[in-house]
């Protein structure tokens, strides 16, 4: 268990790193750093697959989608979906966006609630109705003070939830899926790696290709903490310890300079009460289990 939490901890910590290694990585910026982000990743996960003995994943992957050929239909919408979440997760730190994707990251665990409450007819325990509603009020003072909502929160907690769905409905939720989309992904990032000068950029930031490697390296060693620290935990621990990484998320927002504006301060306080009702409600969860109890949430 104690393994487990240090794996899913470092690795929210490590996305942290990736969030922050976009302002390193300048004059690679936006759809450019996606497609090399996804070339520098890729090696990584095809090590990721040999360690955890599921190479013949991609294979089986494909006799699926031979048989079941609309299946390839819903990979291309996954992985474009997948793709902006890359997208705006890399371009969001040098465009001054970096709490608004942040924020988005936060209220992401309260859309999941909702979706497995509607679309999958889950349980929700009072806790967690206490902890969407300080979220809806948090987000209806947002668009009072300021008339709208930052699309780019709003790509997050549409954008990824919905992502998880399809591939959850589609019986898509294997290591090896998330592999053959980045590999969809790749003659788009290749054109997007193609659009910037290398050498131009190596004269602006000397340390360049040094950074890309890094950029890899980190992002493919959070992924296999993350994979790890799933097989360890319980859903519910592993659930409750994701609500780290927007929180390094944040931190590297401040570290680079952006401040929360006085229009989102209310909006920030109902969703750290929200969190803090979600984790509070995690707690409670996997402390039932530990103990041997069966109880009605609530």
């Amino acid at each position: 268990m104690i393994k487990g939490v240090i794996f899913s901890l470092a690795a929210s910590l490590l996305f942290g790193v990736v969030y922050f290694l976009t302002i390193v990585l300048q004059p690679v910026t936006g759809d450019v750093l996606f497609g090399w982000r996804t070339i520098v990743t890729l090696p990584f996960l095809f090590v990721l697959l040999y360690l955890l003995k599921q190479q013949r994943g991609i294979l089986t992957l494909l006799q699926r989608i031979k048989k079941q050929p609309y299946l390839l239909l819903v990979l291309l919408f996954t992985s474009s979906n997948m793709a902006i979440q890359m997208w705006l997760f890399l371009w969001a730190p040098v465009n001054g966006k970096a709490i608004e994707v942040s924020i988005g990251y936060l209220l992401m665990p309260l859309m999941m609630v909702l979706i497995g409450r509607f679309f999958y007819r889950e349980p929700m325990s009072k806790v967690k109705s206490y902890a969407v509603l300080f979220a809806a009020a948090g987000v209806l003072s947002k668009v009072i003070a300021t008339g709208v909502f930052s699309w780019e929160t709003a790509l997050v907690i549409f954008g990824y939830p919905f992502y998880f769905c399809f591939r959850k409905s589609f019986d898509l939720l294997q290591l090896s899926t998330f592999v053959f989309e980045m590999i969809l992904l790749l003659p788009v990032s290749i054109y997007l790696a193609s659009q910037i000068d290398m050498n131009w950029a190596q004269t602006q930031n000397p340390h360049i290709y040094l950074w890309l490697a890094t950029l890899g390296l980190v992002g493919g060693i959070a992924f296999g903490l993350y994979v790890f620290a799933s097989q360890i935990l319980p859903m519910n621990m592993l659930g409750l310890l994701g609500y780290a990484e927007p929180f390094f998320m944040l931190f590297v927002s401040f570290f680079i300079g952006e401040r929360l504006n006085s229009d989102s301060y209310i909006l920030m306080a109902c969703l750290l009460i929200a969190v803090a009702l979600l984790a509070l409600d995690g707690w409670a969860q996997v402390a039932r289990k530990k103990n041997g109890l069966n109880l009605p949430n609530g």
